[in-house]
């Protein structure tokens, strides 16, 4: 008799030891991938397999890279407790008793690094009581897992939990394609993308082009994964990645670890890509196993075809690298892109009069932080200890993980690390994101600093403008510790012992896994419990540290009138600049007191300086928020002007949602970068581009704006700005946007969260 075929789905591989009860769904990847390979007939890379497998409706769905808006079913949710705040505030308006997909919720961004790390976590449960507590509630009460504040970066526990091959994942923040190290397409959202996830509705991605990293070689001596990242960055800019998915192939691959591969996954974002990822191989299958998910090793494995590029599958775009030949590089400063090999650093620290003495080397981070990242450094660590050496910088240690930190204190690491001077801080993001209550120097001061972290914009890390921040590996920053200063290159270059003598590094070793297994430490998981009828979710209504939130007002119809212009940015405008991080975290669950923060950072064009504009309507001048807000009260909508790839870097939704609460209605820019421009149009905001970038010369921040076309508003129509000068004189400049139908019915709804709500009420009073 005939038996039927075996099925993927005939076995029942959960995606977590932590959720026994959600499955891994290769099934849906391959019916859809047989419906799309049928009408487009060619092969597929990766990540295409990957998105085209998740799609709400692969039978209708248009799919043109660079073009298409696809409707994806993501199989996972993840939220650092920063912008979780925000989103769970948002999930609490929709009316729904319960999240769709798994979702998580991680405590690592409201950490301050100060003393150490058991000082300082404590300190921050102390600090932060009533956000803990509104989060632990609310999780509990929608059915959401949570990690306790000391479990570790987002990032890391992902890694460690919830990444699997072939998955979806959106994540609210920049970074969470770190999981493409464990061949997941894992992509940094806004809260608003994350609640219509959690609502049960598909996420939107403008179908991205695909740019291939071709590796050869074998990676070897000072060479890390960190460097491959370094590397690309400065071929690719930190925007040559925009509206594209990095896929790295090759034979160089083998060569990478699972850690490292999440390491160079995690820092795509500093090049603008929508995400980045690696094809299924056994060094992800080693790491799985190591993690107590050797079931799904063994279940990607038999899934393996569609987990690789198809052969003969193209590439909008390839770029070469030879990893026998690639140097260990150190970027920046003030951007991640400037990319200088370490035997050029001297040279260039000299030439552009960078500060040579290193007053900090911090290793750690989400992007450097794995096991193998710190045997590696405490290698670096054990040999200037034999040669009697301390760190001559302050020399920090961030452990990505609680589990991360059990198992190197365990095996003797910490130690090493302490004797020679270091300081262990909490399992957290800390001075990577500006929580760092730095005193060594005073603010203005110019000073050098290495870390192994992905950014450093200017004031990133320690709010000081005048800090030259560089990025590198954890070996680079670990030796260059011990020589305190750039005019050093470990490669070649000797120290001198306690001894007199001079002695030069070896070359770093590391374990790629812990050879006794991870140590899990503490455990400081919640689950949610079977019963959450009973849990009241804790807010205060005299809180300054939470607010619900109340919707805003639709779009009225009628044309924008002689619109002022709040500010007309100059330069670089990151979402740092636009809703900045360090002491501002704390109010995130807070729409109005966060809103004091609105582009504080952006320069003005008209005087050259940050956060002093003119009120057009009093002629005073004064602060940026204060300005908007006076602008709201007095019923006058106003608009930003922007440059180039306006919103780059973490995905903040409080950049989008503080000048929509200010009053703004249109933000007008060169360009954006993809989650800015997303996350505002989820909030009512009209993201609109200059159709010729030259035009943005046109505009004095003294100009008044009217915006013609907003009734005939539609895909691919442009829309005019008529801009009416101080003289009087007036010209018509045409502005382009990429809103979709979908979009524009945000736009007129007042935001994505009031259609949701009014859908939602239209089918109770339909009774479905």
């Amino acid at each position: 008799m005939a038996t039927a075929a075996p099925k993927i789905s005939d076995q029942k591989v959960p995606m977590s030891p932590l959720e026994p009860h959600n499955y891994i769904n290769y099934q849906r990847i391959e019916d859809n991938l047989a419906i799309v390979r049928s009408r487009l007939n060619r092969p597929l890379t990766l990540s295409e397999k990957i998105l085209y497998g998740h799609l709400d409706d692969p039978h209708g769905q248009d799919i043109e890279r660079g073009v298409s808006y696809l409707k994806l079913r993501p199989d996972r949710v993840a939220c650092q407790d920063a912008t979780a705040q925000m989103a769970i505030l948002q999930f609490m308006s929709s009316g729904m008793p319960t999240v769709a997909v798994p979702t998580t919720v991680h405590c690592d961004h409201l950490i301050e690094a100060q003393v150490g790390g058991v000082k300082d976590l404590a300190r921050a449960v102390a600090t932060n009581k009533e956000v803990y507590d509104f989060l632990a509630t609310a999780t509990a009460k929608y059915g959401i897992g949570f990690w306790k504040a000391g479990s570790g970066i987002i990032h890391q526990i992902i890694l460690e939990n919830y990444a699997f091959p072939g998955g979806l994942m959106i994540g609210t923040d920049s970074h969470t394609p770190n999981a493409g190290g464990l061949g997941m397409v894992a992509c940094g959202v806004g809260g608003a993308d994350a609640v219509d996830v959690m609502a049960d509705l598909p996420w939107e991605l403008k179908c991205p082009k695909v740019i291939g990293v071709n590796l050869t070689g074998k990676i070897h001596g000072w060479t890390s994964p960190k460097d491959v990242i370094l590397k690309v960055a400065g071929i690719l800019t930190v925007k040559g990645g925009t509206g594209a998915i990095i896929e790295y192939t090759g034979p160089g691959v083998e060569s990478l670890s699972c850690t490292g591969m999440a390491t160079i996954c995690n820092m795509g974002a500093e090049i603008g890509a929508t995400t980045s990822l690696f094809p299924y191989n056994h060094r992800m299958g080693s790491y799985l196993e190591a993690t107590k998910r050797g079931n799904i090793a063994e279940y990607a494995k038999a899934f393996q075809h569609n987990l690789q590029p198809d052969k003969g599958a193209e590439y909008d775009q390839v770029v070469e690298i030879n990893l026998s030949e690639l140097e260990p590089h150190i970027n920046g400063p003030f951007t991640p892109d400037l990319a200088t090999p370490i035997s050029k650093l001297k040279e260039a620290a000299k030439e552009n009069g960078w500060p040579e003495e290193i007053k900090v080397a911090l290793i750690g981070s989400c992007t450097n932080s794995s096991y193998e990242d710190m045997t590696r450094s405490a290698s670096i660590v054990q040999q200037a200890a034999d040669h009697g050496l301390s760190t001559k910088s302050k020399f920090t240690i961030t452990p990505g993980s609680e589990q991360v930190r059990a198992t190197i204190d365990r095996d003797g690491m910490i130690d090493t690390f302490e004797a020679a001077g270091g300081l262990v801080l909490a399992n957290a993001c800390g001075p990577c994101i500006g929580q760092w209550d730095r005193r060594d120097v005073k603010k203005g001061e110019k000073n050098t600093i290495v870390t192994s972290y992905n950014r450093n914009f200017t004031g990133r890390n320690d709010a000081n403008p005048a800090t030259h921040a560089f990025v590198a590996s954890p070996d680079i920053v670990t030796a260059l510790a011990f020589a305190g200063t750039l005019d050093f290159n470990p490669l070649t270059d000797s120290l001198i012992g306690a001894d007199g003598k001079p002695f030069k590094f070896t070359d770093p070793t590391g374990s790629e896994l812990p050879p006794k297994g991870y140590d899990p430490g503490q455990d400081t998981y919640q689950e949610p419990p079977h019963d959450r009828a009973s849990v009241n979710v804790a807010v205060d209504p005299n809180s300054d540290r939470l607010q619900l939130l109340k919707p805003f007002v639709p779009w009225d119809g009628k044309e924008p009138d002689d619109l002022p212009i709040l500010i007309k940015v100059k330069g670089k405008c990151t979402t740092d600049h636009i809703s900045a991080g360090g002491p501002w975290l704390k109010y995130r669950g807070h729409l109005q007191n966060i809103s004091q923060n609105c582009l504080i950072g952006a320069i003005n064009s008209a005087n050259g300086e940050a956060n002093n504009i003119k009120n057009q309507l009093t002629g005073e001048w004064g602060a940026v928020p204060q300005v908007a807000a006076y602008y709201r009260d007095h019923g006058v909508q106003w608009v930003v002007v922007g440059d180039s790839n306006y919103g780059e870097g973490s995905s903040r939704e409080h950049a989008a949602l503080e000048p929509r609460y200010l009053g703004g209605l249109a933000i007008i820019v060169r360009s954006f970068a993809r989650i800015h421009e997303t996350n505002l149009k989820k909030q009512g905001m009209l993201a609109l581009t200059f159709a010729d970038p030259a035009d943005y010369d046109k505009i004095t921040p003294d100009d008044r704006i009217t915006l013609k076309g907003l009734e005939s508003f539609a895909p691919g129509k442009n829309l005019t700005a008529v801009v009416k000068h101080p003289d009087g004189k007036t010209e018509e400049i045409s502005l382009a946007h990429s809103f979709n139908e979908g979009q524009i019915a945000w736009f007129k709804a007042g935001s994505a969260l009031n259609l949701m709500a009014s859908n939602k009420a239209a089918d109770k009073a339909a009774g479905k």
